[in-house]
């Protein structure tokens, strides 16, 4: 980036924004088309929600090491909905909460799935590297990586239509991680973009938003990358879970 390039309005950047979605964002991935479209297999729907898992556990805590940083109570306030989505107010509440109800019905134990001891290595490696982006960059970046929640509703209408059209093993209930999402999600990206709009005050800035959320795309294309390796190709690497596996060690029928 030139220096003496003018800073974007507040419209511009978030045309910016909007356009790394409509280029980057995973919804594009052909692991999601297979999956929205009914061509996966229950081991591929098994081993997506499995390693999603990991990224929805790491979720809270990437937000809470966000929080730590905001020095605004409103602003900390409104973050802090972030947190109470994912873990719930009580036992048995929250998105973290809902996610293994999918697990449970998809014949993983609790213990197993919350021990991510089967996850891909690149799942690991992306959701830790998203934390650790988040750690470590300025705030303003950190939020910023937030706003592929710009783009989330519309997939998770696509994902819930096209699994309950195609897959006999999921229903409404075993999906409602997702019933909530959509205006958790657009609540989250107002807030977000309504941030970075206001706190990115030179264009060096900006642009590090707009690198901030290519990154945060990319940490979810890799995931689907791994997926796509491992269970479309059957690359699957050691230590990874193997379909059947978990069912076998427990004496029970795949």
């Amino acid at each position: 980036m030139n220096s003496l390039e003018a800073k974007l309005s507040g419209d511009e950047l978030e045309a910016r924004l909007r356009q790394i979605g409509a280029e980057r964002y995973h919804n594009l991935h052909r692991f999601q088309h297979r999956l929205h479209s009914g061509g996966c297999s229950y081991e591929e729907v098994q081993a997506w929600a499995l390693n999603r898992y990991y990224y929805q556990a790491m979720i809270p805590i990437k937000d809470a090491t966000v929080l730590t940083r905001i020095q605004n109570p409103e602003d900390r306030r409104q973050w802090r909905k972030r947190i109470e989505d994912h873990d719930g107010l009580r036992d048995g509440d929250g998105g973290i909460e809902r996610w293994l109800k999918l697990t449970d019905s998809l014949g993983f134990s609790r213990g197993y799935v919350a021990s991510t001891q089967g996850i891909l290595p690149g799942t690991r490696f992306a959701v830790e590297a998203y934390i650790e982006f988040c750690r470590s960059r300025s705030l303003l970046e950190a939020i910023a990586s937030s706003l592929t929640e710009l783009f989330s509703p519309g997939v998770i209408s696509e994902r819930v239509a096209g699994m309950l059209a195609h897959y006999d093993f999921v229903s409404a209930e075993t999906l409602a991680y997702f019933s909530a999402r959509p205006i958790q999600a657009k609540r989250d990206a107002d807030f977000a973009l309504d941030y970075v709009k206001t706190h990115a005050a030179t264009r060096a800035e900006q642009e590090a938003v707009i690198q901030a959320l290519e990154f945060k795309c990319s940490v979810l294309w890799a995931q689907l990358d791994a997926l796509w390796s491992a269970y479309v190709e059957r690359a699957i690497p050691p230590g990874a879970w193997v379909p059947g596996a978990e069912a076998k060690a427990r004496g029970v029928a795949a």
